[in-house]
């Protein structure tokens, strides 16, 4: 049996981040995945996808993420069901996210994405990346590479008739 689902969407509102009572953090959300198709007056839809996650993920995802943010969803499909305040069974079906990629930042703009990371806490910004950027060698053109296996080697002398190719 599989059960696999892969989404990228769009936070159609902040997550809603609650403990259970035991300390465990869960979050809710809902994203907006666009069909691959135009409708007949040449619009296109979205469907609206209940998720859940859970434990350190879950806080992470509220933490960095906000309503209109672009994500990746990797889980599976799950039906529960509940008897409601008037005593009638309701059944829903969401997905339960294994995790939540960050593909564009709270705050970015325009859609731009600032560095992706994982829902499980690998959210990056732009300072760590331009630092790492500031501290890389030069190397000089003409510098030749050490270390290599081919340092002792001298040219080949072949004639392109030679060549199988």
């Amino acid at each position: 049996m599989l059960n696999r689902v892969v989404l990228v969407g769009r936070l159609t509102k902040d997550p809603d981040l609650r403990y259970t009572a035991s300390g465990v953090a869960v979050a809710n959300f809902t994203i907006a995945v666009n069909r691959p198709f135009s409708n007949q007056q040449g619009e296109r839809e979205a469907d609206f996808i209940n998720c859940v996650i859970w434990r350190k993920p879950a806080e992470n995802l509220a933490n960095y993420m906000g309503k209109g943010s672009l994500v990746g969803v990797d889980g599976r499909i799950q039906t529960r069901s509940y008897d409601n305040q008037d005593g009638k069974r309701v059944y829903v079906t969401e997905v339960v996210a294994d995790s939540v990629q960050f593909l564009e930042s709270k705050n970015s703009k325009g859609g731009q994405s600032q560095g992706g990371g994982q829902g499980s806490g690998g959210y990056q910004n732009n300072q760590y990346q331009n630092q790492n950027q500031q501290q890389a060698p030069n190397y000089n053109q003409n510098s030749q590479p050490t270390g290599s296996p081919n340092d002792n080697m001298e040219p080949i002398d072949i004639s392109d008739d030679d060549l199988p190719f």
